[in-house]
């Protein structure tokens, strides 16, 4: 028998995310502190884009001395979030099936997923929670 267990179940739900009104240097330095790799980008409670990592990879690159954080900072500064974010975000619900969650991940070639309920982000699920779920059946 095959159960629906929504995501609710493995989603993150102490979300790290981003205002649009912050800066691409916040939003670095909110990924190596949390070691992650998606944030959510926020106007109030709702969400209005995602922002990853690669994201930053793909105007800068990651500071690995001084010089090159300067250098960054520089490159960071000419953008704004809203102007890298990804902004048709693809969001599911709290009931939304685990399965059907890794379905839409593996369709598109995304590896994270808001979860609204009611206009309000509640959490998020990536590909590492997915995983975790598989292997713990398995």
């Amino acid at each position: 028998m095959v159960t629906r267990t929504p995501v609710s179940e493995i989603m993150t739900k102490n979300i790290i995310a981003i205002s649009r009104s912050e800066d691409l240097n916040r939003a670095e330095v909110l990924f190596k502190k949390y070691n992650i790799s998606h944030l959510p980008v926020i106007s109030g409670e709702s969400i209005v884009g995602m922002l990853s990592y690669a994201d930053l990879l793909k105007i800068g690159y990651s500071s690995t001395t001084k010089d090159e954080h300067d250098i960054e900072t520089v490159i960071y500064n000419l953008f704004t979030i809203e102007q890298v974010m990804t902004k048709d975000v693809v969001c599911i619900d709290s009931n939304t099936a685990i399965r059907d969650a890794a379905e839409i991940i593996t369709k598109n070639n995304f590896h994270s997923l808001p979860v609204v309920d009611e206009s309000i982000l509640v959490g998020i699920v990536t590909t590492t929670d997915l995983l975790n779920y598989f292997l713990k059946k398995f």
